[in-house]
C-alpha cells in the first residue's frame, strides 16, 4: 500500500508490476497485477472497491492529471 501515486510507481516498479492504483473507497495506492480485484471481506461476501487503474508507465504527475480528469468529468462516481 502507498500513499501516493508517486509512492505506488515505486512499489510498482520495484515488484515488476505493471499497473497502480488509486483505491477510491479506502483511500490508499497500490500496484497490482491485470484482473487483479481490490476491495473488502464483508460477512463473508467480498465487496469490490472503486479504483482508478493506470499503466506504471506513466509519470505520478501524468497520473494526478488523468486522475482529476477522470473525476471532474464524472463527479457522481
Amino acid at each position: 500500500m502507498a500513499g501516493s501515486w508517486k509512492e505506488a510507481r515505486e512499489c510498482a516498479v520495484m515488484e515488476d508490476l505493471p499497473l497502480v492504483y488509486h483505491d477510491c473507497d479506502n483511500k490508499i495506492y497500490g500496484a497490482c497485477r491485470q484482473g487483479e480485484l481490490q476491495g473488502t471481506f464483508r460477512g463473508g461476501i467480498f465487496v469490490e472497491h472503486r479504483c482508478i487503474c493506470m499503466p506504471v508507465h506513466l509519470s505520478a504527475e501524468e497520473l494526478e492529471i488523468k486522475e482529476k480528469k477522470f473525476l471532474d468529468e464524472n463527479p457522481d462516481w
